[in-house]
């Protein structure tokens, strides 16, 4: 019973490191799919005194991806109700060109500003709306949640190493005799520790297993019976077969680091 539970003493602590880094995976994989429909349904409008092409945009600025001609002919046609033919034409005549110019991805207000700056350099061009307030708004509300998200994961995990690090000091000392009789033989520092590096190893391929399985039913099971049209949706982002490889490297790493700095911490089991 002992050692079950100084094996779960290890592994809880490494799951909730592990369970914070697939948080932000799958919160990292949903929000880029939200910011590129967001991006995809932004554009800013740009009023020309002549016909431009993509490329004249492009070169204006690189984060131009695409642009939509607006058809005067049909702005002429709702300004212009019960005016003769002549007078169209010389409305047609005077008006400018309009277009959609679309982004080639989510950025910031500053960088938007930029491109504003950039397009309005032209002398073909009279005027940029950028439609920033809604756009800005959005953008904090992305960046606020990322970093708030990050800080937490960042506390959890350090808080979650202090406790791995405590629980390998206990594993130390229950097999401090065995590294004692290796050390009166002369066995290296690293030899001796290997022990804990076995049951480290051991642990972290449990603690991965385990946040794996969680992950696949949440997947598999709970977003398919939930319900909830948002999670059945965008249940392919909950877990994905490459997680496993890298919460698997994660936990390796911090049960190597773990072991390292215990083994280290000391010259010789007292």
């Amino acid at each position: 019973m002992k050692y079950i539970k100084n094996h779960l003493m290890f592994i809880f602590p490494l799951m909730a490191i592990l369970l914070g880094i697939e948080f932000y995976l799958v919160f990292d994989r949903t929000t880029d799919t939200y910011e590129k429909g967001l991006q995809e349904g932004y554009s800013m409008l740009v009023v020309a005194k002549q016909p431009m092409k993509i490329d004249d945009f492009q070169a204006l600025n690189r984060h131009v991806s695409n642009i939509d001609s607006i058809e005067r002919d049909r702005i002429v046609a709702k300004i212009a109700k019960g005016v003769t033919k002549e007078g169209e034409e010389k409305i047609l005549k005077s008006l400018p060109y309009f277009y959609n110019v679309h982004l080639d991805e989510y950025i910031s207000t500053e960088e938007l500003i930029k491109i504003k700056e950039d397009l309005e350099s032209s002398s073909l061009i009279k005027k940029v709306e950028t439609f920033g307030s809604n756009y800005e708004s959005n953008y904090r509300l992305f960046s606020f949640i990322k970093f708030t998200l990050k800080i937490f994961i960042a506390f959890m995990s350090v808080v979650s190493l202090f406790l791995i690090m405590k629980q390998m000091e206990i594993w130390k000392y229950a097999h401090k005799e065995r590294m004692q009789i290796m050390e009166i033989f002369g066995a290296p520092l690293m030899l001796r520790s290997g022990v804990l590096f076995k049951i480290a190893i051991v642990d972290a391929i449990a603690a991965t297993l385990i946040v794996s399985s969680i992950f696949l039913y949440l997947k598999f099971q709970w977003a398919v019976n939930s319900g909830i049209e948002i999670m059945v949706q965008n249940r392919d982002y909950l877990f994905r077969i490459t997680d496993i490889g890298i919460l698997l490297a994660a936990a390796l790493v911090i049960v190597i680091i773990s072991v390292y700095s215990v083994v280290y911490s000391s010259k010789g089991v007292q």
